[in-house]
């Protein structure tokens, strides 16, 4: 990035970000670091999971399933694998069952055979309904001890109900998880089974439960069945509906968040419920914005349990309605929006079950064939169709309206590519076991000589430059090894590694390396919108190293403060360089760390590109992990710009380089801050793994 020197120039200072004292800080969700990427290496994760917006529709696990733990970077199901569509109970069993990860689109009813028979699901697949085809009729799913980042969506499962309705003989669940992690159960019609409609046990932890149809059943959704106290699940949305008990029945839960769920028992009726919410044992309970409807004993929780309520509306209740105990902050774990309590039945009785929207267009495209029409692959060795990044590129169609995945093998591929505008939906994925595995890499700076004559500037010097909307990266590393010590001769040294002129660009699982001018995240024009979502990744750099016009999300990442060329340690983390009606850069559930002095960063400084004031740069730094690299004023002004015109500020971040609000160290208030969430600054784009 070139820096353009004038005369100062003074604006008016903008009231609308007030100067507020932080609330007490919770405790940060990033990682420990020791070396450049952290004490654990490059592939231990952050703590904290992406913030998706509350949609009916969101494509993304949210709430515990999206958080990093246990190894599972999150759930995404079998995004990395085939897609494939069955309507027989033979097919469903058989990629269901298979080791390797698929997306299994369900397009017909399916008949259990025998009658409450479970398949036994394993790690890394998504069982989709295609629309509102996909039903599972007298039996369900069991996903054993170990498996993980298992997504069941979409389905209608349902009657495998034997005649007695307190059946102590019939273990016929729709579905039952024992010893499972990261698994998201979203968008299903329940009902009508011989035993639970869900049964999350034996330590099975990581579950996101979202926008389902329960009903028509007695023991509905039973969580423990264990003595350890370890399971974390996220319970929204729901729609309880005649159901007798266990809606849902918490036993020593470590942290159990239900929200926004409607529980409703209809006067008149066969089915009487017993009993609500209910927190058993040492579960502690957060119980949010709910609403119940004639419900007998709505909430209830034992001596030795912890249960916060907020925010529920009761109608027509009766019988036992408890709280008490110091439960847990979800927030400390994950982002999410609540809907008004008074909204929820209105909401769930439009928005929960099954959706026609949903897997209806993976089923007109679903087999194993027609998956890998759409995936290129790339590798050194000559095993793959392609030899090199930018070869594979060039055979994406243009203007092509579907994705197209160009899976690139371990190895360093030294070369620059570009990926133009008229090639949209490209996803990047390397295949190694880790992230380092994959390794794109160049070495042009501004001021590199042209093979034709002329020189680079910042943004022709990027390793990789992205102009095509909807790309994504997933497992790699972008570099760019400029050697400033061995060319003080060249005019600059903007070292770009990766360059985004596009929208909807999704960085996730990535290493972004350089020195100066690292990143640089950008629109294709000025009055265009760039959006980009960097998730659970690794940015390395010393001066501006993440700069530019668009707006994006840094969430659960770790960036990495590096020394100069000379072994110094000064530089700049953040150069927005925002239109004034735009968002800018959103820092959120990271670290900031790296092996440099201490007061030696400024968290960033206002890029008034070519000199315009007209911009607004903004930079927000939220719940995030200082260390004690960062100036205790963490910004500064740049160019005759001062910081205090712009819009930069904190709020509740921990960690030695932290600080308390001063006029050299805007925080925003939690008013403030409900408006700089992470849908704030995605709109209406979700970001997803297709």
């Amino acid at each position: 990035m070139e820096t353009i020197q004038h005369k100062a120039r003074h604006r008016r200072r903008r009231l609308g970000l007030t100067v507020g004292i932080p609330m007490a800080v919770v405790v940060a969700a990033g990682m420990e670091y020791g070396t450049s990427f952290g004490m654990f290496g490059e592939d231990a994760q952050p703590k904290a999971s992406a913030a998706t917006a509350t949609t009916a529709a969101a494509d993304v696990a949210d709430g515990f399933a999206s958080v990093n733990a246990l190894g599972q970077n999150g759930t995404y199901g079998g995004r990395d694998g085939k897609t494939v569509t069955v309507k027989t109970l033979a097919d469903l069993e058989k990629y269901a069952t298979a080791p390797e990860p698929y997306v299994i689109v369900v397009a017909a009813t399916i008949t259990m055979n025998p009658v409450g028979k479970e398949i036994k699901v394993a790690s890394d697949k998504t069982i989709v309904g295609s629309g509102t085809s996909g039903q599972i009729v007298g039996g369900g799913f069991f996903l054993g001890q170990g498996v993980h980042n298992v997504i069941l969506r979409n389905l209608t499962i349902r009657d495998s109900y034997q005649g007695v309705w307190n059946d102590k003989d019939h273990d016929f669940d729709a579905i039952q998880m024992d010893g499972a992690h990261h698994v998201w159960i979203d968008h299903n019609d329940l009902r009508h089974m011989a035993d639970g409609l869900i049964d999350s046990r034996k330590d099975t932890t990581y579950v996101t439960v979202s926008w389902n149809k329960l009903s028509t059943n007695n023991k509905t959704f039973g969580i423990g069945w264990t003595e350890n106290t370890t399971a974390n699940l996220t319970i929204h949305h729901n729609w309880f509906r005649e159901t007798e008990q266990r809606n849902p029945s918490t036993d020593n839960v470590a942290h159990a968040h239900l929200y926004n769920n409607y529980l409703q028992d209809d006067p008149g009726t066969d089915i009487t419920t017993s009993y609500g919410n209910y927190a058993r044992g040492n579960t502690k309970m957060v119980l949010e914005n709910s609403y119940f409807q004639g419900m007998k004993n709505p909430v209830t929780k034992d001596s030795t349990a912890a249960l916060v309520q907020r925010g529920n509306v009761f109608s027509g209740t009766s019988g036992r309605n408890e709280s008490g105990g110091t439960a847990f902050d979800p927030k400390t774990y994950y982002s999410y929006t609540l809907d008004k309590a008074a909204d929820v039945p209105a909401l769930l009785k439009s928005g929960a079950g099954p959706r026609a929207s949903i897997g209806a267009k993976a089923s007109t495209t679903a087999s194993p064939k027609a998956a890998a029409a759409t995936t290129l692959t790339v590798a050194k060795d000559g095993s793959g169709q392609f030899s090199s990044v930018q070869a594979a590129v060039n055979a994406v169609p243009t203007n092509n309206t579907s994705r197209v995945v160009i899976s690139i093998k371990p190895g360093t591929y030294r070369e620059l590519v570009k990926v133009p505008r008229d090639k949209p939906h490209v996803t990047f994925q390397g295949t190694g076991a880790s992230r380092k595995d994959t390794v794109i890499v160049f070495n042009n700076a501004s001021g590199t000589p042209k093979p034709g004559g002329g020189t680079y500037g910042t943004g022709g010097s990027a390793t990789v430059a992205v102009e095509g909307d909807n790309f994504q990266a997933r497992n790699l590393t972008i570099d760019n090894d400029f050697d400033e010590a061995n060319n003080q001769n060249l005019s600059g040294h903007q070292a770009v590694a990766l360059r985004t002129a596009a929208d909807k660009v999704v960085l996730d699982s990535v290493i972004v390396t350089g020195d100066q001018d690292t990143l640089l995240l950008d629109t294709a024009a000025k009055d265009k919108l760039g959006r980009v979502y960097v998730n659970n990744s690794y940015i390395v750099g010393n001066v501006d190293f993440i700069f530019g016009r668009a707006s994006a999300v840094i969430n659960k990442s770790v960036i990495t403060l590096k020394k100069r060329w000379n072994g110094t340690s000064a530089g700049y983390v953040t150069a927005p360089s925002t239109a004034a009606d735009r968002k800018g850069f959103l820092i959120i559930n990271s670290t900031v760390n790296g092996d440099v002095s201490a007061s030696s960063f400024y968290l960033g400084r206002p890029w008034h590109a070519g000199g315009d004031a007209a911009l607004d740069p903004q930079a927000t730094v939220r719940n995030t992990s200082l260390s004690n690299a960062i100036r205790t004023a963490p910004w500064t002004d740049m160019s005759g710009f001062s910081w205090k015109d712009d819009r930069f500020a904190e709020y509740k971040n921990t960690g030695p380089g932290s600080g308390a609000a001063s006029s050299d160290r805007p925080q925003l208030t939690d008013a403030q801050a409900t408006g700089q969430e992470i849908a704030d600054w995605l709109g209406d784009w979700t970001p997803s793994a297709s």
